[in-house]
């Protein structure tokens, strides 16, 4: 069995919609509720992925750009939707030709940012491309989903071609949660075995909204996922909404 050292999001880019269960189109209606009175037209989807939600989106009439650090996943975005302009690039170094009407960061990418200045860089990049009264909307696992749910467990999954095995462990001093994974592909005959060490750091919501105050963004709500209820204590996944001043 060959094993292979990657850097994070290059072998799993591949498997990645296999074992991702975000729910896509639900987010889809969600986030279009959430702009209901302000409907932009050009929409920044920011750590886009392999791109479901351009590929969803963009079906909706939006006009699209992703914007991802991982080469691998955009090559499966670009699959998805070939004449999006997609733009291989570190989040906490964006660069945009020009402003946008709204900018989207989903699936817990922000937690990937491991230091408060750093998140607070990024704020203040999309503010910069952000069009007066645009939103941006993102959302982060919450504390409780790190120290209760994910802390120190194992989780593994198979599918006909791929499988991987989880490793989690979460240090609540530093608040930083590491994701030791192990995925087996199928190539050929033969399983390449790929290993991955991810990690997310866990935000409070106070260090949320002093970091968009900081780059000057209005915060209009924070939300439990896919509702309009402020969060509870056991909130796995919260969105915040805010908006650049017009």
């Amino acid at each position: 069995m060959t094993v292979i050292m990657m850097e994070i999001y290059s072998g799993f880019a591949r498997v990645y919609d296999d074992f991702m269960d975000a729910p896509y189109e639900e987010w889809a209606d969600y986030i279009e509720g959430l702009w209901a009175e302000n409907k932009p037209r050009l929409v920044l989807d920011l750590a886009c992925g392999t791109g479901s939600m351009i590929e969803i989106l963009a079906a909706r009439g939006y006009d699209m750009i992703g914007v991802d650090i991982s080469s691998e996943m955009l090559a499966i975005a670009r699959r998805k939707s070939p004449d999006v302009l997609l733009l291989n690039q570190d989040m906490r170094e964006l660069e945009l030709y020009g402003t946008v009407d709204a900018i989207l960061c989903l699936c817990d990418s922000l937690n990937y940012i491991l230091e408060p200045t750093e998140l607070a860089q990024v704020f203040a990049l999309v503010a910069n491309y952000l069009n007066p009264g645009g939103l941006f909307i993102f959302d982060i696992n919450s504390e409780y989903k790190f120290r209760e749910v994910l802390a120190d467990n194992n989780f593994s999954h198979v599918e006909d071609e791929s499988a991987y095995i989880w490793e989690n462990f979460y240090d609540e001093d530093s608040r930083l949660n590491e994701y030791h994974s192990t995925f087996f592909i199928k190539q050929g005959e033969n399983y390449i075995r790929h290993e991955e060490v991810h990690i997310q750091r866990a935000y409070s919501a106070q260090e949320i909204k002093d970091a968009l105050k900081g780059a000057g963004l209005t915060l209009l709500g924070e939300f439990e996922e896919l509702s309009h209820s402020p969060p509870r204590e056991a909130s796995e996944r919260i969105f915040f909404v805010a908006k650049k001043s017009d």
